[in-house]
């Protein structure tokens, strides 16, 4: 039996169609009703066997990424999710060994399209094989959400609504295909800072609650439907924090988006443009991109679709 040295794993980044968030819990968490979509805008993360050493642990890590990926935002060393991951399922089954851990970026740095927590789902997945844990995906879920609120929904991928603090999830009926484009920005958004704002500015916040018009909507498969649906409770904090972005969100508006809003915690700005089957997307598309560059978007991708499957072995 030939035994597998390297193992492979892409990861999907995430859209927020609806992000509704409460006010702050006694833990430092707050309640959220979170829907989650996943976009084929991919990060890759490659775990090799590593000969054993003292000096530098359980994993050492690289990165390479795009043009669009401002890698100096990604931490090399043990704090680094990947890293954490790789380090809660060795002391969860007792079969780490040393492993070398590459990060191939896509997926935009603190840009609130969950790219971390992206890396640590495809990392879980990646040592869990190449290990040979062969734990099931019920328990790679629950360490995905001893690591962070985000974790587990890069390895169910499609579309989910998550509660608690987004980490119980619950598949969504969504038939619908759809185009998206991005844009991005060189300058990130610290979760924590968007988060503190949004206390400010609603310390009356109520409990979250689910979007009847938003499944609804995923259950039509209907893109204008969508469209009108989506809704995130931080865009008014990220926008108090970084202004700009309204210009950007104008101006997808305006060149015919059927819907726009703050990817999660920004600085990434989404815009739906059709479905992916559509013969006017492609039109909306391209006048989309060339509005966002117009009004100052650092980069655009327009290539995104979904939604699509989670974590997977390639």
């Amino acid at each position: 039996m030939t035994v597998s040295t390297t193992v492979t794993v892409r990861v999907p980044a995430k859209v927020n169609l609806q992000l509704a968030v409460g006010p702050r819990r006694e833990d430092g968490f707050h309640a959220l009703v979170n829907v989650f979509h996943a976009v084929s805008l991919f990060d890759e993360v490659t775990v090799k066997e590593a000969p054993p050493r003292q000096d530098f642990g359980l994993a050492t890590l690289t990165a390479s990424g795009g043009t669009r990926v401002d890698l100096a935002g990604v931490p090399l060393d043990a704090t680094n999710l990947a890293a954490r991951a790789a380090a809660l399922l060795a002391e969860e089954t007792g079969k780490g060994s040393p492993v070398e851990i590459h990060l191939d970026k896509r997926i935009p740095v603190a840009g609130g399209m969950a790219g971390g927590s992206a890396d640590a789902a495809a990392a879980l997945v990646a040592c869990d094989r190449l290990w040979g844990c062969g734990l099931p995906q019920t328990d790679l879920m629950d360490l995905a959400a001893r690591l962070g609120s985000d974790v587990p929904f890069p390895l169910m991928g499609g579309t989910a609504v998550g509660t608690g603090r987004g980490e119980i999830l619950e598949p969504l009926v969504a038939p619908g295909r759809y185009r998206w484009v991005f844009a991005l920005s060189s300058r990130g958004l610290s979760t924590a800072r968007v988060f503190g704002e949004y206390d400010r500015l609603r310390p009356d916040a109520p409990a979250p609650r689910p979007s009847p018009a938003m499944e609804e909507a995923l259950a039509s498969g209907d893109a204008a439907s969508l469209g009108a649906a989506l809704t995130n409770d931080l865009e008014r904090a990220a926008l108090s924090l970084r202004p700009d972005l309204a210009r950007v969100l104008a101006a997808g508006r305006e060149a015919g988006a059927l819907g726009a809003l703050v990817s999660g915690s920004g600085p990434t700005c989404a815009f739906l443009v059709g479905d992916e089957d559509s013969p006017k997307a492609g039109g909306i598309e391209a006048e989309v991109v060339r509005a966002l560059e117009a009004a100052g978007a650092d980069s655009c991708v327009p290539a995104g679709s979904g939604d699509v499957l989670g974590a997977t072995v390639v």
